[in-house]
């Protein structure tokens, strides 16, 4: 977890006791602020062992208000862009009822075949639909199928260059209520240095303006780990 503005009004002092004072603090957050299924705390524990590409995986407490926001909103279909190993997917699942389904987008089937062992000993492979295949041509099948407004609940967090385009499709494929969640949209606080005009930063910085100026969604970022936008399909 990222230091953001939670740590605001929290008197942490200053340097050098200040980034001592906010790492005990997340340190609290995270022991205290939210629940981990044994199976989350295996598959997290798992993926930081394969070293820096699990920088890719969620933060545990991004799951847990994925995981809390599929069981508020009582979803019975999800869809997920991006899986890695499955914590987010994991999360959405134990927090859906028996009978709910998530179509699980991804192209790798080594860090996939993780996930379905999660899956599996969590008891929920059965809601899990994966589908293996760049993520446009399985949204764009979703729509040939007749899926259009059928899903709940959409996270997304995949390549950033496709992000617009994800979000786009994700669109016409959830139902009017229904929520998406985005990732990385603060992309390590290089979205508001304007000097950074690589491709995957200018592409969230672009995104992000244009989801808070979009009539279609309400909205909201979210300061949390690394930044996690949630919309509502009006």
């Amino acid at each position: 977890m990222k230091p953001s503005s939670i740590f605001a009004n929290v008197n942490i002092g200053d340097a050098p006791d200040r980034d001592a004072k906010i790492r005990r603090l997340e340190d609290y957050i995270r022991r205290r602020g939210f629940r981990e299924h044994p199976v989350l705390t295996r598959c997290r524990q798992e993926t930081d062992e394969m070293g820096g590409i699990a920088l890719m995986q969620v933060a545990p407490d991004q799951g847990a208000l994925l995981g809390f926001l599929a069981r508020l909103i009582g979803a019975k279909t999800i869809l997920e862009i991006g899986v890695f190993t499955g914590y987010s997917s994991l999360a959405m699942a134990l927090g859906m009822e028996e009978g709910g389904e998530i179509t699980a987008c991804d192209m790798s089937e080594e860090f996939t075949d993780k996930a379905k062992i999660y899956w599996e000993a969590a008891g929920v492979s059965d809601r899990i639909e994966l589908r293996l295949a760049p993520a446009l041509e399985t949204l764009t099948a979703l729509l040939s199928e007749g899926r259009e407004g059928q899903y709940d609940m959409a996270f997304i967090d995949a390549d950033k260059s496709n992000y617009d385009a994800y979000y786009e499709e994700t669109l016409r494929l959830l139902r009017r209520g229904g929520l998406i969640a985005l990732d990385n949209v603060l992309w390590g606080g290089q979205v508001a240095d304007h000097s950074d005009q690589s491709a995957d930063t200018a592409a969230l910085r672009r995104l992000n303006e244009k989801i808070h100026g979009d009539s279609r969604v309400e909205m909201i970022l979210l300061p949390i780990a690394d930044g996690l936008t949630l919309c509502q399909k009006k």
